[in-house]
C-alpha cells in the first residue's frame, strides 16, 4: 500500500462521492495523505490494518447509530481499539436505546454504504439530520484517520484540520462522549 499526498491526479474508477470528499478538502485547504486499498475494500477495523500501518495513524471506528423509534440518527466517532458499549453512550446522550442505523437510512442521509461510513459524509447532510458524536479519546491524536466516503481508500489528516477547518466548514459540532477502554 503506497503512501500519496493528496488527490489522485486521475480519478478514473473513483465515485462521485469520494470526488466530492477530495473537492471538499482541497477547497478548504486542508492538507492530507491517502493510502489506496489495493487487495481489497476494508470492511471491517480488521480489513483497515494495511492502511494504518501505511498511513502511520489509527483509522477511527465510524458507527452510524439511531433510537428505537428510528427519528434520531447519530454518527459515533471512537478509536478502532474500543469496545462499544450501546449502554454507556445511551447514557451521555440521553437517549433511552440505542442501535445500529440500518443501511437504507445511511444512504438516505448519509449517501455512504456500510463499511464507507466517515464523518466526510455529513457534507451530504446538510440538514444536519445526523447529530455528531466523538469519544474525547480521538481529539487526543495529533492525527485523523478516515474513509473518503469509500472503503477502497483511506486518509489522514491533522486532528486540528477537523476542529479547526473541516466541522466549522460542516456547520456541526459535536457531541463529545467518554467511552471506557474497558
Amino acid at each position: 500500500m503506497e503512501l500519496h499526498h493528496g488527490a489522485p491526479a486521475d480519478m478514473t474508477g473513483r465515485s462521485d462521492r469520494e470526488i466530492r470528499c477530495y473537492g471538499f478538502l482541497d477547497r478548504l485547504g486542508v492538507s492530507f495523505e491517502r493510502a489506496d486499498h489495493t487487495d481489497a475494500p476494508a470492511l471491517s477495523m480488521d480489513g483497515c490494518a494495511a492502511a494504518e500501518a501505511a498511513l502511520q495513524v489509527r483509522i477511527c471506528k465510524n458507527l452510524f447509530l439511531c433510537n428505537r423509534q428510528m427519528t434520531a440518527f447519530y454518527l459515533l466517532i471512537m478509536p478502532g481499539d474500543k469496545p462499544f458499549r450501546t449502554r454507556l453512550l445511551s447514557g451521555q446522550l440521553g437517549v433511552s436505546r440505542l442501535s445500529f442505523g440500518d443501511e437504507t437510512h445511511m444512504a438516505e442521509l448519509l449517501d455512504v454504504h456500510p463499511g464507507s461510513v466517515s464523518v466526510l459524509a455529513l457534507m451530504n447532510d446538510p440538514e444536519h439530520r445526523v447529530r455528531l458524536v466523538i469519544d474525547e479519546d480521538v481529539l487526543r491524536e495529533e492525527r485523523f484517520g478516515c474513509h473518503p466516503c469509500e472503503n477502497t481508500t483511506s486518509l489522514r489528516f491533522a486532528t486540528r484540520e477537523l476542529t479547526e477547518k473541516i466541522l466549522p466548514a460542516l456547520g456541526v459540532t459535536p457531541a463529545i462522549v467518554r467511552l471506557p477502554a474497558e
